[in-house]
């Protein structure tokens, strides 16, 4: 288990929800997206954690948009820390970017891309904050148990993996439902991605994806038991900067979440008698 102000993600605990819109737009959007994401969790009682990428370094085109200034976008995500009192989470690629992010967030994420990155690992360990690290696309669950043993090399076990989905031929992602049990059992928090798990990853110049599949990909997972659950949530998808075929429409949180909510309870219901 692992706690966070008092949350506490782990160990039997409500479900956690990860979720925000892919990168900083804009200061106007991500203030807004994150207090309507805050006042629906607070309203059905999910603990909620605000994730934003600050800049994103793994996309498909040169062209494709990266972020504001990266000082910039990191206040603004902890300016969302400060307003709202919710922890934040947002990705890092380089050690250098560890440390500079590390002073604005609670949680360092390590992109799937990245996760058998050993200095990255290290160095996000070595701040003592919590690290969300995701499976890469290319990897079996069980070897999810190298990158955690990286980050924990430093004396820091506060680590969460995260499932997003398998490479599945050129362009296409499926989950394997057993990896979630998979890495449970190395003994860390798991954490359901279900908005990168539908992406159809590079078809051309950008990727796509089915976001008909986040709700059942979503389901599934806390039926099964997970410890969070990530989603990628924009006002706008078809306008978003990046993955703008993968993020659930603001609107749909809602009715999603009072689902899940309802299937979490039973789940810890069934698991106390």
């Amino acid at each position: 288990m692992i706690e966070l102000n008092n949350i506490k993600i782990g160990g039997g605990n409500p479900l956690v929800l990860i979720a925000g819109p892919c990168v900083v737009e804009n200061e106007k959007m991500v203030r807004e997206t994150a207090a309507e994401i805050n006042s629906v969790a607070k309203s059905i009682g999910i603990p909620f954690i605000f994730k934003s990428s600050y800049k994103k370094a793994n996309r498909t085109s040169a062209n494709s948009f990266t972020g504001l200034d990266p000082e910039e976008a990191l206040r603004i995500i902890a300016n969302v820390r400060k307003d709202l009192g919710v922890p934040v989470l947002t990705d890092v690629h380089t050690e250098q970017e560890v440390f500079m992010a590390a002073e604005y967030v609670d949680v360092l994420q390590i992109p799937a891309f990245l996760c058998r990155q050993t200095d990255l690992l290290i160095a996000a360990g070595k701040t003592g904050k919590i690290v969300n690290v995701k499976k890469g696309q290319f990897l079996a669950p069980e070897d999810m148990k190298h990158a955690a043993g990286k980050v924990a090399s430093t004396g820091n076990n506060k680590i969460m993996l995260t499932e997003r989905g398998t490479t599945f031929g050129y362009h296409n992602l499926v989950v394997d439902m057993r990896s979630l049990i998979i890495m449970r059992e190395l003994g860390y928090p798991v954490v359901m991605d279900a908005t990168h798990s539908v992406q159809l990853p590079s078809k051309g110049g950008f990727s796509g994806g089915q976001p008909k599949f986040i709700k059942p990909l979503a389901k599934a997972a806390v039926a099964i038991g997970v410890d969070a659950l990530f989603l990628e949530v924009h006002p706008d998808p078809e306008k978003a900067l990046s993955d703008a075929a993968s993020q659930l429409p603001l609107k749909d949180l809602r009715p999603l979440l009072e689902e899940i909510k309802e299937l979490d309870d039973l789940n810890k219901k069934r698991a106390s008698r």
